[in-house]
């Protein structure tokens, strides 16, 4: 009966179904409680709910019902619904969040809504939590912005999505390595609620599910319980193992740290729900077999040289996904150099006129850079072969001319792009590449800021003086240019003791050989070099 009035208690939100259907883009998922089998053949618990517009928030209720030794037993409900979305400032179109909502017959918990790390990006497969700002206790509306989630490209807002209270915040500020899927925050709908979540842990079930949903194509690992043939430190009970289950249950998070320091889970004994090995085991043993070893170590011999200094400084997220890219594009992509001089003294006498007629409007000076996007950009409208991407069944050549320029920050290299640059002027893109640049180091750029690129430029010459460089691609793209700095150099005059002097910037260009063959590529450097050499042909 008790279950039964809880299904009475929320039938006002069964009535919104006719109007959850008439929203396609919402998805029906069933959730099984611990024991249920259920009749189709899936081992999947739960689903991912994919929110295209984050508008409308949809539910559905499911009555389970689990038979044991043939009897029937309780009933539970499960109620899943959508409460908090995503928000990039003004939205974003498209995003991928885990939630629960769930009324359990074992827990005697109220009913609440489990918030899971949510999925950002198609590359993200687990995220941080920079702060959080709201606190438990505090009372939650639509739009309301709960967190800001640090992806593998940049930081982003979460919003709630519905009225209610945040309970428990499960992963703090500065959380690390959180799986797409695993809990982060409990919600409930009545204040008198929340102090009933003040220990409240996800169980076992639910990290499992998070960490099969973030990899669906790795096997999930089962860990076997192994002999142990050494003692093991006081402070560690080895568990016992039982003839009926031989399996050693732990958190994602704690066999990442055992397999980091080769602990064998089958020595330690789990303090979490139902024996499950936590983080906290697995550092108590590292400490105490820290502790060990220094006691029983040798005295370190005379003259044996001391150890380095150093300091590990944890990777960041963009850091990580950096690393990936980068390494994929060398293993991957053919790379091919291209390097030519170009004088610029025509160039930094336009930029000057220029800078003088922004001066005198009010507006903002036009940077080297600048002109070298515009003379990028239009040298790929001029060849478009370079403007293309690589695919296994063809080259993909684009219409639209994007141009990625990087931008190194305190956070890590970011590339924000400047759209249909060919097209806009040297004051536009000015302007655009500063506010990129200044949101790159604030670590506040939307996805819409460095998404869809066709073309990357990187600068070390005017920032940092350097002369001459060879970048990598940043697939998948098919070209980069790498511009040095600008020196004068003597030039020979017609006559047997007449020389000039001229200011030269040297620019290489990396290419994917798949799509940009060499004469094709030299094609590129000519029409760039065209541009700059004579400038005044951009404004055309």
């Amino acid at each position: 009966m008790a279950y039964a009035s809880h299904i009475i208690n929320h039938s006002k939100k069964l009535r919104n179904v006719p109007n959850f259907l008439r929203h396609e883009h919402s998805i029906l998922v069933r959730w099984f409680s611990n024991g249920t089998q259920p009749s189709i053949g899936k081992r999947d618990d739960i689903r991912k709910i994919h929110h295209r517009h984050c508008n409308v928030p949809s539910e559905r209720e499911t009555v389970t019902r689990s038979a044991t030794n043939g009897s029937m037993s309780k009933f539970g409900v499960q109620k899943r619904n959508p409460i908090a979305g995503l928000a990039f400032n003004q939205g974003l179109s498209s995003s991928q969040v885990y939630m629960r909502r769930g009324f359990s017959s074992n827990s005697g918990l109220p009913p609440h809504q489990e918030i899971g790390m949510p999925s950002l990006s198609p590359t993200m497969t687990e995220g941080n939590i920079a702060r959080w700002l709201k606190k438990e206790g505090d009372k939650v509306a639509p739009g309301e912005v709960l967190c800001e989630v640090e992806t593998d490209k940049a930081t982003v807002e979460m919003e709630s999505m519905e009225e209610g209270y945040l309970a428990k915040i499960i992963h703090g500020d500065g959380s690390k390595e959180i799986k797409v899927g695993e809990v982060i925050a409990v919600t409930v709908e009545e204040e008198g609620d929340i102090a009933k979540f003040k220990d409240y842990k996800p169980s076992a079930s639910d990290a499992d599910t998070a960490s099969e949903s973030s990899a669906p194509a790795t096997p999930k690992k089962e860990v076997v319980e192994e002999p142990v043939s050494s003692p093991e430190p006081k402070t560690s009970k080895p568990a016992a193992a039982t003839p009926a289950e031989d399996r050693v249950f732990s958190s994602p998070l704690a066999r990442k740290l055992a397999e980091e320091h080769k602990v064998p889970l089958s020595s330690i004994k789990g303090t979490g729900p139902n024996g499950t090995i936590v983080k906290a085991d697995i550092e108590e043993y590292l400490a105490s077999r820290g502790k060990e070893v220094s006691a029983t170590a040798p005295s370190a011999k005379a003259g044996t040289p001391a150890a380095l200094d150093y300091t590990d400084i944890p990777h960041s997220q963009i850091r990580k996904i950096t690393a990936s890219r980068l390494l994929f594009s060398k293993q991957t992509i053919p790379h091919y150099y291209l390097t030519v001089d170009t004088c610029v003294d025509k160039l930094m006498d336009l930029r000057s006129q220029l800078n003088s007629l922004q001066e005198a409007s009010g507006g903002k000076r036009i940077s080297v850079n600048d002109l070298v996007i515009k003379a990028a950009a239009l040298a790929l409208r001029k060849v478009p072969q370079c403007n293309s991407s690589w695919t296994d069944d063809y080259i993909r050549q684009y219409r639209n001319i994007n141009i990625n320029v990087a931008v190194q920050t305190d956070n890590g290299l970011f590339v924000p792009v400047i759209k249909d640059a060919d097209k806009k002027g040297l004051s536009r893109i000015g302007e655009e590449v500063k506010q990129l640049a200044q949101k790159a180091k604030e670590n506040s750029l939307k996805p819409e800021d460095y998404e869809g690129g066709t073309f990357t430029v990187s600068n070390l010459g005017g920032p940092f003086g350097i002369k001459q460089f060879c970048a990598i691609i940043n697939p998948p793209q098919a070209g980069i240019l790498a511009v040095g700095s600008a020196e004068k150099r003597v030039i020979p005059g017609s006559g047997p003791e007449q020389f000039e002097f001229a200011s030269f910037m040297s620019v290489t260009l990396s290419c994917d050989h798949r799509v940009i063959d060499g004469a094709i590529g030299a094609e590129w450097l000519k029409a760039f070099k065209g541009y700059i050499e004579n400038p005044e042909s951009m404004l055309l």
